[in-house]
């Protein structure tokens, strides 16, 4: 053989190799596109993987995680920008807020960039907003399982507030939808009473084992017209709900009161009758992310998100509410 001749062919193995480099590398890197009731399943399936997720990002204090009404509430999904952005969300008691880091993010030895294009800064100005914030968008990020906890009924632990959950680094945003409506509720989490600050008073959560799954089938329910007044009278959905919780005939919530009134939402109280009467607080809302289970998205039910009973004297103290 020519000496010409094999280095052409070396020039075209050599091409080849490398071509075939990019592309096994090019391949690495596409991401995987998975549900978060997927990641939820089973984690450690997905440690270190890069994924694309569409889901729901809740954020308020202490708490910026991923949720999905159709999913289970656990294993919680912490989500942090990665490059030099910050998301700002307190994960721990004391720790400063910062925007910004000095370097760009590294997790488990993984550097973990950042695009921060028009996407990105739409997603942190929605997510941004007080004093809590939900955002519907498409994430392009670095997963990390954690490690599992059996004394914590078998939950992943290691990100976020107290170390409590995995985490998705986002590297991109791909997509956010935009939140003009103005007849909807864009907050995660429900109003909460006022507690009494004397000796044996207390409130419980009537609610407490609420899910977001109840709210669809209210949607369900209300699209099919039952009940009737579900999308324009959220007095009677309020009072109705609270009748039905108590296990008391409708008619005698009486004097049900609002309280206080926000876009999508409104809160309301209710005293019972009686030597020792109990206080309850009703929150009824147009939840934003229930518009993209409804037949019609503008058309969207007044759904009870919260319910208490506040009184002195009771053996019960505060029950943790659940966040929407």
């Amino acid at each position: 053989m020519s000496p010409v001749r094999s280095r052409r062919i070396c020039f075209v193995f050599a091409c080849c190799a490398v071509a075939l480099c990019f592309s096994t590398r090019a391949r690495a890197q596409e991401p995987e596109k998975v549900t978060l009731c997927q990641l939820q399943s089973d984690p450690a399936a997905f440690n270190h993987h890069l994924v694309e997720i569409t889901a729901f990002a809740s954020r308020g204090f202490e708490e910026f995680t991923l949720f999905d009404p159709t999913c289970s509430s656990s294993p919680v999904v912490w989500l942090e920008y990665g490059g030099t952005a910050d998301s700002g969300a307190m994960y721990c008691c004391g720790v400063p807020i910062d925007r910004k880091r000095p370097a760009e993010l590294v997790v488990e030895n993984m550097a973990v960039p950042l695009v921060a294009d028009e996407e990105f800064q739409q997603f942190d100005r929605l997510i941004q907003s007080p004093p809590d914030a939900t955002a519907h968008a498409t994430f392009l990020g670095r997963f990390f399982s954690g490690q599992l906890d059996e004394a914590s009924a078998g939950s992943q632990r290691g990100y976020g507030h107290m170390r409590c959950c995995s985490l998705l680094a986002i590297q991109q945003i791909i997509a956010v939808d935009p939140e003009t409506r103005t007849d909807l509720d864009y907050r995660p989490s429900a109003d909460e009473p006022k507690i009494e600050n004397k000796a044996g008073c207390g409130v419980r959560d009537l609610l407490f084992k609420h899910v977001r799954a109840e709210l669809i089938d209210a949607q369900r329910h209300a699209e099919a017209g039952e009940p009737p007044f579900a999308f324009d009278d959220p007095d009677r959905v309020g009072a109705g709900s609270l009748a039905a919780l108590l296990q008391v005939d409708a008619g005698s919530i009486t004097h049900f009161k609002r309280t206080h009134q926000a876009q999508g939402r409104v809160s309301y109280e209710w005293r019972s009758h009686g030597d020792t009467p109990n206080s309850y607080m009703v929150v009824v809302s147009k939840p934003y992310w229930l518009s993209f289970y409804a037949k019609d998205p503008k058309k969207v039910a007044w759904v009870v998100i919260a319910a208490y009973e506040s009184s002195c004297g009771l053996a019960n103290g505060k029950h943790g509410h659940f966040p929407l």
